[in-house]
């Protein structure tokens, strides 16, 4: 009898062990440093998906438990970040924000058979040459960037001089060289090429040559921070030049930066998601906490929910039959009805040009 009593009293905690059972996904990008705002917009995507997955029964009746990973879109720490979510027996990232920090990281998830779906890396190496199947991302690349950007400068600036500067980072070279070919391509040639320092506070200098080059079109191949700081010192030297650049302008804080001097800045990035049927029950959640679903906010969530997807349709988190799950599936996400290809990019509609008025960014035109 006693040994029956026992018996029952050790079922008893496996079943409630079970009820109980977590698993760990992690979530990893620049949580501090001069880039944190796009590291809020992957955590705040991150937390709101996992607490609706959670809500719902969670993934194979497992709850989700969320790592955030601070790698301050610096490769040494993302690869450090990518160690310690091995450590921790994760089996998905969503992550990183920088490219220059996901390229490296992705040799660590290939390694350690970790699943990475990407957010907001737009370079093409980061999918062309991933050193592994289990490597995807849910936005859009560099090259269909940088062929909308250059062909939009060509066509509805066609008198102008333009210069095509960049940060000599992964994301902010690789964007503005593909901007440059495309615009090229449309027959046209840049008045002025040079690159930049991230982090620095003075583009004084940068500034006046191009104000001595008669500039009346910058594109900015790099981060709103620096972005920002140009647009200010640009209309202090009195230069009404436009502003241009990519996806990296998607936040608030570029207008809290810029203030006025960041009227009319141009800036390509994928369809808003916060505009879709799909994603209304999430920004509303959001809303009510005070939060904003800006930028790679829902393309966190995206990546998530199709990862969470593929392993209800696996039957587990192993690696092989989820990596087969999501190279075979089509998910209903917040940012639409996606799929992946062969290289793990994402079929998804292309990038549209935005303008920021009034310290909010929408449409000016569809992409191509």
């Amino acid at each position: 009898m006693k040994k029956t009593l026992l018996a029952g009293a050790a079922l008893n905690l496996v079943f409630a062990g079970s009820a109980f059972a977590e698993m760990t996904i992690g979530v990893a990008g620049p949580m501090t440093g001069q880039y944190a705002s796009f590291g809020e917009q992957l955590r705040v995507g991150a937390e709101q998906a996992v607490e609706d997955i959670n809500a719902a029964g969670g993934v194979n009746g497992e709850m989700l438990k969320l790592s955030i990973g601070d790698d301050a879109c610096d490769p040494k720490q993302a690869v450090a970040v990518a160690n310690s979510f091995a450590g921790e027996g994760v089996s998905f990232v969503a992550g990183h924000f920088c490219s220059g920090s996901s390229i490296p990281a992705s040799q660590v998830y290939a390694d350690e058979q970790i699943i990475e779906i990407s957010p907001a890396s737009t370079n093409p190496d980061y999918t062309d040459k991933r050193p592994g199947d289990g490597i995807f991302r849910v936005c859009g690349r560099d090259d269909q960037q940088g062929e909308v950007a250059g062909a939009y400068i060509a066509e509805n600036f066609p008198d102008a001089k333009v210069a095509i500067i960049n940060d000599k980072t992964a994301y902010g070279k690789g964007l503005a060289d593909q901007t440059q070919k495309f615009y090229e391509e449309a027959g046209k040639t840049p008045a002025l090429l040079e690159s930049y320092t991230a982090g620095e506070k003075d583009y004084t200098a940068l500034v006046t040559k191009m104000k001595e080059a008669g500039i009346t079109l910058v594109y900015v191949g790099g981060y709103h921070t620096e972005a920002g700081l140009m647009a200010r010192q640009m209309r202090e030297q009195g230069m009404d030049t436009v502003i241009m650049s990519g996806d990296a302008l998607v936040t608030d804080e570029y207008w809290a930066i810029t203030g006025d001097a960041g009227q009319g800045t141009l800036m390509t990035f994928s369809p808003d998601p916060r505009k879709s049927e799909a994603a209304a029950p999430v920004v509303e959640k959001l809303s009510a906490k005070g939060q904003t679903a800006e930028g790679y906010v829902l393309y966190t969530y995206a990546a998530i929910q199709a990862w969470a997807d593929a392993v209800n349709t696996a039957g587990s988190t192993e690696y092989d039959a989820v990596v087969t799950a999501l190279n075979d599936g089509t998910f209903d996400t917040v940012i639409g009805e996606l799929s992946f290809d062969d290289k793990g990019d994402v079929t998804l509609p292309g990038y549209v040009v935005y303008e920021w008025k009034d310290g909010a960014y929408d449409y000016v035109e569809s992409g191509t």
